[in-house]
């Protein structure tokens, strides 16, 4: 194991994260969490300055914050790191959005913290966030890697295994390898980790 490089609040989010998942996690989500926490701790990727940037939607993130900080522990905690970590974070739509796209279109943002375009640069794993405002549905898509969602707020996920489902602030959803799956955020704003190990 090399020594670590990566920045403090990241891991930190990190940290957080694998244990919320080894707490809670179901068989599925602990194989895919040791993959994806054993290639974290095998090396850090190269930090890199990427060029910020913000989109509208993100306006939601302070309410966000302040929703997290009245939850049980580790919601303060992942978003006191959260928040120091997103002023570096490129906040971008879905790449398949269009501006006809209404309200969905100008209504969510992802972020990669970890992967390709992220502020750790690195090929085997995905670490991101997307936000949504309040009352949007996330398209249904798929994609190979299986995913883990950590929920930092209220929302509900679905895929063609499960129906609706609400973790709640700190629970957890698997999608396995392909499957079509999506979200969708209620009565407040949504923000959600999501982990991928990518092969």
């Amino acid at each position: 194991m090399t020594e670590s490089t990566r920045s403090p609040n990241l891991q930190i989010l990190l940290d957080h994260a694998e244990a919320a998942i080894a707490a809670h996690g179901t068989p599925a989500m602990l194989k895919a969490a040791s993959l994806i926490f054993g290639r974290l701790r095998e090396n850090s990727g190269q930090e890199v300055a990427i060029e910020p940037q913000r989109l509208d939607v993100c306006r939601h993130l302070e309410a966000v914050y302040a929703g997290m900080a009245a939850e049980a522990s580790p919601l303060p905690e992942l978003a006191s790191a959260f928040m120091a970590l997103e002023p570096r974070l490129q906040w971008t739509r879905r790449k398949a959005a269009q501006p006809g796209d209404m309200p969905f279109y100008d209504s969510h943002a992802n972020a990669t913290l970890i992967g390709q375009g992220g502020i750790e640069q690195r090929e085997d794993v995905w670490v991101g966030a997307t936000l949504m405002a309040r009352d949007i549905v996330y398209p249904v898509h798929d994609h190979p890697p299986e995913e883990i969602y950590l929920a930092l707020t209220e929302g509900e996920w679905w895929n063609s295994a499960m129906d609706w489902t609400r973790p709640g602030p700190g629970g957890l959803i698997y999608n396995p390898p392909g499957i079509a799956h999506t979200m969708r955020s209620g009565a407040k704003p949504l923000l959600a980790l999501w982990l991928l190990p990518v092969d």
